[in-house]
């Protein structure tokens, strides 16, 4: 049974304040996940490690980025379990977490930070991590001129 609407909308909002595009059903996922460039999702959740850093660390995350991915969105665990679901297996190989980061590229999973990780970390760390996320897989390849 998902979580109550009103609970959750001023986590939702911590996001969607920042940029990101709610996934709120399979359909919206499987129209944004597959497309190409890179694609950042964040697995919302009403648990503390989201409220004291995970949430945090992303808002830090990209204020410090000098290289962001293309598109920024999150589902919620626990309320849009069907939109979750789906995000969930474009993550292939990765056991659920909430919350949790995954980055895509061109709709395959490059990179996942698990509920585990989130915990370790305060919100400085996790946007650390986030920003060399970034840089690995989000900068544009240069064209060549030969």
């Amino acid at each position: 049974m998902p979580y109550d609407e009103l609970l959750v909308q001023p986590m939702r909002e911590e996001l969607t304040r920042i940029g990101f595009q709610e996934l709120r059903t399979p359909e919206e996922v499987d129209q944004v996940l597959p497309l190409p460039g890179t694609t950042f999702v964040v697995v919302n959740s009403v648990c503390g490690c989201t409220a004291a850093a995970a949430r945090p660390g992303v808002a830090l995350a990209l204020q410090k980025a000098t290289v962001l991915p293309d598109r920024l969105v999150t589902v919620f665990a626990g309320q849009d379990l069907e939109a979750t679901a789906r995000a969930r297996e474009y993550f292939t190989n990765q056991p659920p977490s909430s919350p949790s980061f995954a980055l895509l590229k061109d709709g395959k999973l490059v990179f996942m930070m698990h509920r585990h990780h989130i915990e370790m970390l305060d919100p400085e760390g996790i946007a650390d991590t986030l920003v060399e996320a970034f840089e690995r897989f989000c900068r544009k390849e240069e064209p060549s001129n030969a």
